[in-house]
């Protein structure tokens, strides 16, 4: 181990997603991918932006179905990252059958006009929340939405300033970083948008509020108490990049005062929603409801890119103020793929078959737990699980090194993830996924675990 190098500004950095500038990644491009690939990644390279967790990027891909990846030279990844679209797998027959059908009638709607496909996915999705929870707005991604939730929480209350959780993401537009607080997404931008509070989060694992959350609540009482001009609190109903999973207690207790000071309480459930957590939305497991539900990634089927906000009826009254207009607002496409997705979840059952696959990674987790002393917490729910390795479990130092090391072995047995705040490995496979390819991964991390010789 510790071959791996950094510098300073990238160990600074680990926080949203795996560092690209290491070593170890070096050593991949050289050593693990074809001649032909090597040369497609060079001209990625000359043509596209860097930028921090993308670039250089690591294969190409010719192909994805089900729950892998294939890239041109052939070889196949179990993904378990998928950028949270792939609640029904890659090209899932049905999305696919159902976007071509598609294709062949409506591909456009023209703003000022309606579509009957448009208007049965809006049904659809409404039927899934609580009655009165059922106006919704089509946006082209997560960040726009979050932008529309932050402009109808300003008109409904009058009140400009939002409160949100350091280390919280909501998106890459200017606004949605503003209101995040991951400090990556921030550096050498400037003046972001003003009016934005951050308290810190409740975690169980690190963190000032470390298995207390009644002083996290008693801090966003405090926030709420003292500034009247905070309209919404926006948070993540559970942060998906390393898997921080709040009590019930603990939400009830936000919902409370959010009602108490005329604060909506804007849900980012943008990656996790649609089964991901074993229910429809992750909400659910809380016994709550949010003012602003705010979806996206897998909405789109994983093959159109497509978001929304679900909001309550009594706020639909403000007809005179653009609050989004976007090219594909009412997508025939987009809405295809929504109806489409609800319809699979339905059909193949996927909701029953996540709460048993839960069992199934908590049981496995938990066995690589007690025998690798490298992992120092294991967290989840449903299909989202996070390891986080350490290389102390008394004192909690990030095994940063070892993480991205385990990483890349697991990416030349073929098993693809994504490594958070520098040493969280993330699972978070298709909802779709067979237990032979979840045990077929399992096989993979504990060889590579393995190999980092690091038993209890």
């Amino acid at each position: 181990m510790g071959h791996i190098q950094r510098d300073k500004h990238n160990l600074e950095s680990v926080v949203e997603g795996d560092i690209n500038l290491t070593s170890a990644r070096n050593e991949w491009l050289q050593n693990e991918v074809s001649e032909e690939t090597r040369q497609l990644l060079e001209k990625d390279a000359k043509y596209f932006m860097h930028q921090s967790m993308s670039t250089p990027c690591l294969d190409v891909l010719q192909n994805c179905e089900g729950s892998h990846i294939e890239s041109v030279s052939g070889k196949k990844y179990l993904d378990f990252h998928g950028n949270n679209v792939h609640q029904i797998g890659f090209s899932h027959p049905k999305m696919v059958s159902r976007l071509t059908q598609q294709l062949q009638s409506l591909t456009f709607s023209t703003r000022r006009y309606a579509n009957e496909t448009a208007i049965r996915f809006a049904e659809k999705l409404t039927s899934y929340t609580p009655k009165g929870l059922d106006r919704i707005l089509l946006t082209p991604n997560g960040s726009s939405a979050i932008g529309i939730a932050l402009k109808l929480a300003r008109a409904v209350t009058g009140k400009h300033k939002v409160v949100s959780f350091w280390d919280s993401f909501h998106g890459a537009s200017l606004d949605a970083i503003s209101v995040g607080g991951e400090s990556v997404f921030q550096e050498h931008i400037g003046p972001l948008m003003a009016g934005v509070e951050r308290i810190p989060p409740p975690i169980t694992y690190r963190g000032i509020f470390e298995g207390d959350e009644e002083k996290a609540l008693e801090y966003l009482q405090y926030v709420l108490e003292k500034d009247h001009q905070i309209g919404a609190f926006l948070a993540e109903t559970i942060r998906n990049t390393d898997v921080q999973i709040p009590s019930k207690k603990f939400w009830k207790g936000a919902r409370e005062l959010c009602t108490k000071h005329n604060v909506l309480l804007i849900l980012d459930e943008i990656p996790i929603a649609f089964g991901r957590t074993g229910k429809m939305f992750a909400y659910e497991l809380f016994d709550i409801e949010p003012d602003i539900l705010c979806l996206g990634k897998g909405l789109g089927g994983g093959i159109f890119p497509q978001a929304a906000i679900v909001t309550r009826e009594e706020y639909n009254k403000f007809g005179d103020i653009s609050l989004g207009h976007y090219t594909h607002e009412k997508s025939p496409l987009g809405s295809m793929a929504g109806l489409t997705l609800m319809e699979v979840l339905e059909d193949e059952e996927i909701l029953k078959k996540v709460k048993e696959d839960q069992e199934f990674m908590r049981k496995n987790l938990y066995k690589m737990y007690r025998k690798y002393s490298l992992i120092g917490d294991v967290r989840g729910v449903g299909l989202l699980w996070g390891i986080e390795l350490v290389s102390d479990r008394a004192t909690k130092e990030k095994a940063t090194a070892e993480a991205e090391e385990i990483m890349y072995e697991c990416l030349r047995q073929g098993l693809s993830f994504k490594v958070s705040k520098g040493n969280v490995l993330q699972l978070s496979p298709p909802l779709t996924i067979t237990r032979e390819e979840l045990e077929t991964a399992f096989e993979i991390l504990n060889c590579a675990f393995l190999k980092t010789n690091t038993i209890a």
